[in-house]
């Protein structure tokens, strides 16, 4: 991942402003123990202030970016993935996922489709007047079976992207959704295309945190033909 994407990451920018506001603490720190050496009361009483001012924004800042650290931020409509799938056998796949940092996963699936699911996270006031854009991270990917029946008893392929963790603000809004009166909503999307060999979608989020899938041209004039042709 270049600084380019990482400058983007929420988490980053929560991170470098967790160490200023470290450095703003450690210069209270200082500060105070001059004042104390020199007998000034009132001005060490102030700096102590600062001091615990300081370094709860510093757990504050911190903890945000853990709980953070997976999502990006969402612009009008966001790449998201790209997919190149591999027929191995009758419903087996091989799928090679690009992201648009560079990285790349194979994984493999079961199924007649491949479906793509997110997590998307809105703001409240006065965050979304700021035009704080909302965040979202890939959750998984899975397998999906045309046929009902056999979806409830195939064996099913589920992938998860493990970009969160302990401690996710999902799993924070769910258990303590006082500590997060900032968070209008956090909720799912998904989006599912057939697979077809030597097929390429791409996968984009929107604004309003629909994910849109889109096979490109050659894979739609197979969609239609078992197996790929």
């Amino acid at each position: 991942m270049d600084w380019t994407t990482l400058l983007r990451l929420p988490s980053t920018l929560l991170l470098v402003l967790t160490v200023i506001a470290l450095l703003f603490t450690l210069v209270q720190l200082v500060a105070l123990r001059t004042r104390l050496h020199a007998g000034q009361r009132f001005a060490a009483a102030l700096r102590t202030v600062l001091l615990l001012l300081g370094f709860a924004l510093t757990l504050v800042l911190a903890a945000a970016s853990w709980s953070l650290r997976g999502y990006r931020l969402l612009s009008e409509e966001t790449p998201v993935v790209a997919i190149d799938a591999r027929i191995l056998s009758p419903q087996r796949w091989a799928l090679t996922l690009r992201w648009p940092d560079g990285s790349a996963r194979q994984v493999a699936v079961s199924g007649d489709a491949w479906r793509v699911e997110a997590i998307v996270l809105k703001w409240k006031l006065p965050a979304l007047l700021a035009g704080l854009p909302p965040l979202y991270r890939l959750d998984r990917l899975s397998g999906r079976y045309d046929d009902p029946e056999q979806e409830a008893q195939a064996p099913r392929t589920v992938i998860s992207f493990d970009e969160a963790g302990a401690y996710d603000v999902l799993d924070l809004k769910r258990q303590h959704p006082q500590w997060l009166p900032g968070v209008d909503t956090v909720f799912g999307s998904g989006a599912f295309l057939p697979l077809v060999d030597e097929g390429h979608y791409n996968v984009s989020l929107m604004r309003t945190g629909a994910l849109v899938a889109r096979p490109d041209e050659a894979t739609e004039q197979r969609l239609g033909q078992p197996f790929g042709g």
